[in-house]
């Protein structure tokens, strides 16, 4: 399936994502930044003080008061924000028409779409296997071709490596960005997540959409079953029946563990189903940025 969905795309004509942190940048754009520069919007006065540019000096305010003031605007700069994909062999699992790594695609697709639409810079991160591949975020309107290309090219194998990505946007992504992880979050390393969501504390703005496809919901396996791993070479011959109680309590608190960890960290969390329509998932996750 095309990675920009026709349908979504226009369920989400005029919708400007924008970032709840300040952002830092270079560029002029919809969002904010700590830095003091020229712009279009007014901050507040200050006292002329020898090294200001006088042609920041009001003038109006000279005549009012008889004294020197500078006006001081609140630079406004482009969003850096980096897709980070889990591209591990559990991405590949589906029960229903789209698999876990194809609802990826299109999310991160879409939003990759509007940012550079409203002239924000927007790249792509590939983790899985303990391997990385990175698009660099770029704000030029033809640089979403490079990123569908990369996304309609990608296929999960090896396994979940958490720790790999949070290791290697800590050192590639040295200015504030906003950071949106699509993935399973099936790395069996209690601390993985943690380090992941630890960007947060490095003054990135994170968000996190968990995948789930509704058989891992529901658990509808009746008959013995050989189940297979997608990231390594396990396999295990079960009667379903015999674990389903324990194995849908488990996975309802890995759930609910995830979300937490999410919520303490102060990082958006958005559960997706695989069968959920992907506009409603985008427009819900918008909605609730713009409310902030």
């Amino acid at each position: 399936m095309p990675v920009l969905d026709a349908h979504l795309l226009s369920q989400l004509s005029g919708v400007k994502l924008r970032a709840r942190a300040v952002m830092e940048g270079v560029l002029s754009g919809l969002h904010k930044s700590p830095h003091q520069g020229q712009s279009v919007e007014f901050a507040e006065h200050k006292e002329y003080a020898p090294g200001d540019e006088l042609r920041h000096l009001d003038w109006k305010a000279f005549g009012k008061f008889d004294r020197y003031y500078v006006k001081r605007f609140e630079h406004e700069t482009n969003l850096r924000a980096m897709m980070v994909v889990d591209a591990s062999g559990s991405m590949n699992y589906q029960s229903g028409p789209l698999s876990k790594l194809d609802v990826a695609k299109v999310l991160a697709g879409a939003l990759s779409y509007l940012l550079v639409r409203q002239q924000d810079a927007a790249g792509v991160s590939f983790v899985g296997g303990g391997k990385t591949e990175d698009i660099p975020a770029r704000a030029a309107a033809n640089h979403i071709n490079v990123i569908i290309d990369a996304l309609s090219g990608l296929e999960a194998k090896g396994s979940t490596d958490l720790f790999t990505a949070a290791d290697h946007l800590a050192e590639r992504l040295p200015r504030r960005s906003l950071v949106i992880v699509f993935s399973d979050f099936f790395d069996d390393r209690e601390e993985a997540l943690k380090r992941l969501l630890g960007l947060r504390a490095r003054k990135h703005d994170v968000a996190v959409f968990h995948l789930v496809d509704p058989y891992e919901l529901t658990f509808p396996f009746e008959d013995p079953t050989l189940f297979l791993s997608m990231e390594d070479e396990q396999r295990l011959e079960i009667n379903p029946r015999e674990i389903k109680q324990s194995y849908l309590e488990e996975f309802q608190a890995f759930l609910k563990r995830t979300r937490e960890t999410c919520t303490a960290a102060d990082v958006d969390y958005e559960r997706v189903r695989l069968d959920e329509p992907l506009d409603t998932v985008l427009l819900r996750f918008l909605g609730r940025r713009a409310a902030r």
